[in-house]
């Protein structure tokens, strides 16, 4: 029975970092992959300590084992609102991050942001003022690993103490808006407008999936009813478990300004770190303008490796586990202690009183 107490407990303590919030999250991302090219988006980010709300994109398939790693980032983090960078990439994979902040905060102004891919670089920029550029070995990495293309994704999720800070639920719900997102091939070193998105529909649009996975810290499941398009904006949410949806949501309230042309860049910080991410999407393939390699110049500063790519501190997920059934599990292994020694100090009160 002392053996049952203990297995109990134990995953209690270990499931419990994700069960005591119980948040719904979102991941929202383009069935289809692409190469070279220029990827936009205007954003708000949402705000909050503990909230990560990201643009990015990704090699689908990276998070299995053997697999080079491929993944691209704009995250949002902390009270702060400040924007992190991260390539990713490797096998295992791991993490080259940037921070920086932005004159126009985040999370009260749209922004665009950018990035463009190229077999010489990788060019991340906001409002058309380049932020970061990696060559050298960044650049090859996914010019020689990820000739496939990458997905563009989009996804909103409970940080921790080790990144993107401690959510308090009783904030909840926020919520990032995506006014538009568009692709431009290259070729020829130019730049050509292949497809726009405005999410004018009332649903979303074909080609676009939703996430239903654990989010990176595990700490909350991606819900596709955190997906939603209102008013020309597609709405990513982070909610309650038991207020899944978008309630609150305004993408067109008063904080909402500027066009994605305001807002200039403010000065970097220090190259920072973060951990690899990985995600367990299954959506559909397809690749345009496939890559190829091309020859490198200098690179750009590189943070902190983090951890193998099996270990999740970037914008994606890796498990498709759902904290209900976690949640019931420890729960039922607690109860069954709990009532299996009530049990037991009535049968020794009862057969004491026998004697």
């Amino acid at each position: 029975m002392k053996s049952l107490i203990k297995i109990s407990c134990f995953v209690t303590a270990v499931l419990w970092p994700q069960l005591g919030l119980a948040v719904g999250s979102a991941e929202m991302y383009t069935g289809k992959s692409y190469g070279y090219g220029r990827f936009e988006t205007r954003v708000r980010f949402a705000a909050g300590d503990g909230v990560v709300s990201s643009f990015f994109l990704w090699k689908d398939g990276s998070e299995k084992a053997g697999t080079f790693w491929n993944e691209l980032d704009f995250e949002n983090l902390g009270a702060d609102c400040h924007i992190q960078t991260n390539a990713l990439f490797g096998n295992p994979g791991a993490s080259h991050g940037k921070p920086y902040t932005l004159q126009s905060n985040p999370c009260s102004v749209f922004h665009t942001y950018a990035f463009e891919w190229t077999p010489e670089a990788v060019v991340w920029s906001v409002d058309g003022a380049e932020l970061r550029r990696d060559t050298d070995a960044t650049a090859m990495a996914f010019a020689e690993n990820a000739s496939a293309g990458m997905q563009i994704h989009f996804n909103l999720w409970p940080g921790d103490s080790t990144f993107g800070g401690t959510l308090n639920p009783s904030m909840l719900p926020v919520h990032e808006y995506i006014d538009w997102v568009q692709f431009s091939t290259y070729q020829d070193g130019a730049f050509t407008l292949a497809w726009r998105e405005d999410f004018d529909a009332a649903s979303l649009p074909d080609g676009w999936l939703t996430g239903n996975w654990s989010s990176p810290k595990n700490r909350s499941t991606h819900a596709p009813e955190n997906v939603n398009v209102i008013d020309g904006y597609a709405v990513l949410s982070l909610t309650a478990d038991d207020a899944l949806g978008p309630a609150g949501a305004m993408p067109g309230g008063t904080s909402t300004a500027g066009s994605g042309s305001g807002g200039s860049v403010g000065m970097s910080g220090g190259p920072g770190a973060s951990g690899s991410g990985g995600i367990g999407t299954t959506g559909l393939s397809g690749a345009s303008n496939a890559a190829g390699t091309g020859a490198l110049t200098s690179g750009g500063a590189v943070g902190t490796a983090g951890p193998s790519a099996t270990q999740s501190e970037g914008s994606c997920s890796i498990s498709p586990a759902r904290g209900k059934g976690a949640f019931l599990w420890a729960i039922g292994l607690s109860a069954m202690a709990f009532f299996h020694r009530r049990i037991r100090c009535t049968t020794s009160v009862v057969q004491r009183e026998r004697v």
